[in-house]
């Protein structure tokens, strides 16, 4: 389909789009923050959380080397703990921002300060924190509180930069409830001390195992040489994962042919919409984020509109991505997914416009959930005809793309190094 066909389809009614993204799932906030004060205040200090049924695990980074370490359970929602861990799932389901923070802010974090170092550390509160992580399903266990959990309202109505969570408790023991059914191909990651984490991380992501699964595993330890196997922060962990699975990826299309035509894929959510371009040649890879006033990270409804890029080679990236952060590896691990399953390799810019409607963070999953679906023929933005829009040379499409965006060309050309050598002419500088 021509690009020009293809993008003035691309006319979506907002109010539409976002009844669909949360649908019935949705429900009012503020009865939602009433409720969950309400469940979390019944949990008095000194309490044993019998059965309390976690989802998943948190690592703290402050005061790194000794972190906080957490075990994720909801409270009055045990039957529904799966749905509560972070996964492509939500995307699935259209969940919108309110659903996600009520997931988030609806699990209680028991937890204990914890050196780093867990190698044969199996037993006590870290142990079991260990076995939530490695299990492939949510674990009954059974939690001791030593301090009552403390529920704020406003922070979830408020939320800030970063992604919002529950009430954390202290906590003065764990015990397993039944025995957690752990996926052999985790358990030989386990067994296997010799192997550094980035080979064992790859292994386990061929082996069928989401990003999400492995990094759980990575967080607490389970993965890499045995007297280097620590716990390591959730956020560190995300962004670990993303980065050595792309970089895996990565090296497998490297020799493949490149792809023959230029295509743009688009997809909205949450707020955020995403136009990937994909063109021929050996890989490159951009990132290009425009953060409109009002959204989470640019709160002034009256400021500027923030900009922010990071790219790569053929060779890849050697340094840590600074502006764009998470996003980034999520991002490019969409693509490198798309291109692997076609055996093919492309230059990808993925121009990321941040509109005020994501008035709360919810996580780099969302980015890593939107790109990936954008190649989905299945669920084409909009249920268009066509699950993208071609363009005879790159330029062309982002020629035709720019004057859908909040910024000019010559603004893009200034922040961009893969659209800086694109003329531009006068009304460009508008």
């Amino acid at each position: 389909m021509r690009l020009d066909e293809y993008i003035d389809d691309l006319s979506p009614d907002e109010e539409a789009r976002k009844r669909q993204l949360a649908g019935e799932k949705s429900y009012e906030i503020l009865d939602y923050v009433e409720g969950a004060k309400e469940r979390f205040e019944s949990v008095k200090s000194g309490d044993s959380l019998y059965g309390a049924t976690a989802p998943s695990v948190f690592v703290g980074r402050s005061s790194y080397p000794n972190v906080s370490a957490g075990i994720l359970s909801p409270v009055g929602d045990e039957e529904d703990a799966e749905n509560f861990a972070t996964s492509g799932n939500w995307y699935d389901r259209g969940l919108g921002v309110e659903n996600v923070l009520q997931y988030r802010t609806g699990l209680l974090n028991s937890r204990r300060s914890a050196d780093v170092n867990v190698n044969d550390v199996w037993d006590g509160f870290v142990g079991v924190q260990r076995e939530v992580a490695l299990a492939d399903r949510p674990v009954n266990v059974e939690l001791g509180l030593s301090d009552t959990p403390q529920f704020d309202p406003d922070a979830f109505a408020n939320p800030a930069a970063n992604a919002p969570t529950g009430p954390n408790a202290t906590a003065e023991s764990a015990d397993l409830a039944e025995n957690p059914h752990v996926p052999r191909a985790v358990e030989k990651t386990l067994e296997d001390d010799d192997w550094q984490a980035q080979g064992a991380m790859t292994y386990l992501y061929r082996r069928g195992l989401d990003v999400y699964d492995i990094n759980r595993v990575l967080s607490v330890g389970g993965l890499g040489q045995g007297e280097n196997r620590r716990l390591v922060p959730t956020r560190w962990s995300i962004t670990a994962v993303d980065d050595t699975v792309g970089q895996f990826l990565r090296g497998q299309i490297r020799d493949e042919r490149s792809i023959d035509t230029v295509e743009v894929h688009v997809n909205e959510y949450m707020g955020n919409r995403y136009w990937v371009v994909l063109a021929p040649g050996t890989w490159e890879f951009e990132l290009v984020e425009m953060k409109s006033p009002g959204s989470i990270w640019n709160p002034d409804p009256q400021g500027d509109l923030w900009m922010a890029s990071a790219s790569e080679g053929y060779e890849g990236r050697t340094g840590y991505v600074e502006e764009t952060a998470g996003a980034y590896y999520a991002a490019r691990l969409g693509v490198l997914e798309h291109l692997r399953d076609r055996g093919r390799q492309a230059k990808a810019l993925v121009l990321r416009e941040v509109s005020d409607d994501y008035w709360a963070p919810v996580g780099v999953w969302q980015v890593r959930e939107s790109v990936r679906n954008a190649f989905d023929p299945d669920a084409a933005y909009l249920d268009q005809p066509d699950d993208h829009g071609e363009a005879e040379t790159f330029h062309d499409a982002v020629r035709e793309i720019t004057p859908h965006l909040p910024v000019s060309l010559n603004a893009l050309r200034r922040k961009s190094t893969m659209i800086s050598g694109i003329q531009a002419d006068l009304s460009s500088f508008s």
